[in-house]
């Protein structure tokens, strides 16, 4: 053994040496279509005031930490019930991170409580803190297991309870009186998140229920709106709740760039709005396609993806990345995602470049 091998065996965690990095795969030269990003620029006009008002950008400063401008637009434009606030997050990786690190008992292994398969986060944020995760099968048709779900809570007693809204990688929306259920079986005893990164698209949501519920916390993103780039997340939820997480958020979290060209957007959300309408009746007709081919089952999307399941993952996967065209391989995620792939909607063009492709790999 090295005197590095020695250093990092005395000092890294196990856990953390038996892991991975979250792999990102270069996507230069491809068609990308395996990161659920909104294809649409701002339109040029736009893009050229965004840029005058980024050059004014104070950034011999810190940020201000109230980040009081930008809260006060996710409020005004997102549906944020009255009297309540937000926190932000380096997108919602941060958003994750921050929840578990406020939940991590030192008395106690705590436990983090999500269906599976699910965003890889929830489960690597756990870790991370130094909390149990447990994951919960969803059916064969990605919808949530109510009764698994209930008899999980009551076996492990989690601190948080992850229900995205709707679900990565599947793309379905839960049935709602399922995740009230899961809310209100948990009561004072535990947090449910949800993780709603893609509400633009889904046009439906668990904002409006926060005053009723509250062990209820709601996440998103500006990333699935359009704003990839800026990494933007934000959090709601109960003041004396949201409080606590303010505690372990780190301070000037959110650079003044990112602060900048979030409040333009907003701004501007009439635009980023469209562009996901836009995108709602490509993934119709996408999914309308992908159907019609002979052996490929396509799932329920009210997001701005579709997984679909093909007779051979990894074959396509390798046939479609010859071709230059970038998808999700989601088959080793979970044995309920067996010959699944996952594909972004994109513009008309590339999905046709898309279909096209898929149809001569099959």
């Amino acid at each position: 053994m090295t005197r590095i091998d020695t250093l990092i065996a005395n000092t890294i965690r196990e856990d953390v040496r038996a892991g991975h990095s979250y792999n990102v795969p270069d996507s230069s030269g491809y068609l990308k279509l395996d990161a659920m990003e909104n294809p649409y620029q701002l339109p040029d006009a736009l893009r050229a005031e965004l840029g005058a008002r980024l050059a004014d950008a104070v950034l011999n400063r810190y940020p201000v930490p109230s980040y009081a401008t930008l809260k006060e637009r996710i409020r005004v434009k997102l549906g944020i019930p009255g009297g309540y606030d937000v926190i932000l997050g380096n997108g919602s990786d941060e958003i994750i991170s921050i929840l578990c690190m406020a939940c991590a008992r030192q008395d106690k292994r705590a436990v983090v409580m999500a269906p599976i398969p699910a965003f890889v986060m929830f489960q690597r944020s756990a870790q991370f803190a130094g909390m149990d995760f447990v994951g919960v099968p969803l059916k064969p048709d990605f919808s949530l297991d109510r009764a698994a779900m209930l008899a999980a809570i009551a076996e492990h007693k989690p601190s948080l309870v992850f229900l995205a809204y709707p679900n990565n990688p599947t793309g379905n929306l839960y049935d709602a009186d399922d995740m009230v259920a899961i809310i209100e079986a948990l009561g004072e005893t535990g947090i449910v998140v949800a993780d709603e990164a893609y509400q633009p698209f889904a046009r439906t949501s668990f904002m409006e229920r926060l005053p009723r519920y509250p062990n209820l916390v709601v996440m998103r993103t500006l990333s699935k709106l359009g704003l990839a780039g800026i990494r933007l997340g934000y959090l709601s939820a109960a003041p004396a709740l949201l409080a606590e997480f303010e505690k372990v958020r780190p301070p000037y979290n959110i650079n003044v760039l990112t602060q900048v060209a979030a409040e333009f957007a907003l701004d501007h959300l009439d635009v980023l709005d469209e562009q996901a309408a836009r995108l709602n009746t490509a993934r119709t007709e996408l999914a309308a396609a992908l159907a019609a081919l002979p052996g490929v089952t396509v799932f329920p999307s009210s997001a701005n993806f579709i997984t679909l399941r093909v007779p051979d993952a990894e074959r396509t996967c390798a046939k479609l990345f010859a071709e230059r065209v970038l998808i999700k391989n989601l088959s080793r995620m979970h044995e309920l995602l067996a010959n699944c792939i996952r594909v972004t909607v994109s513009t008309p063009e590339e999905n046709a470049v898309f279909l096209n492709a898929l149809k001569a790999s099959l």
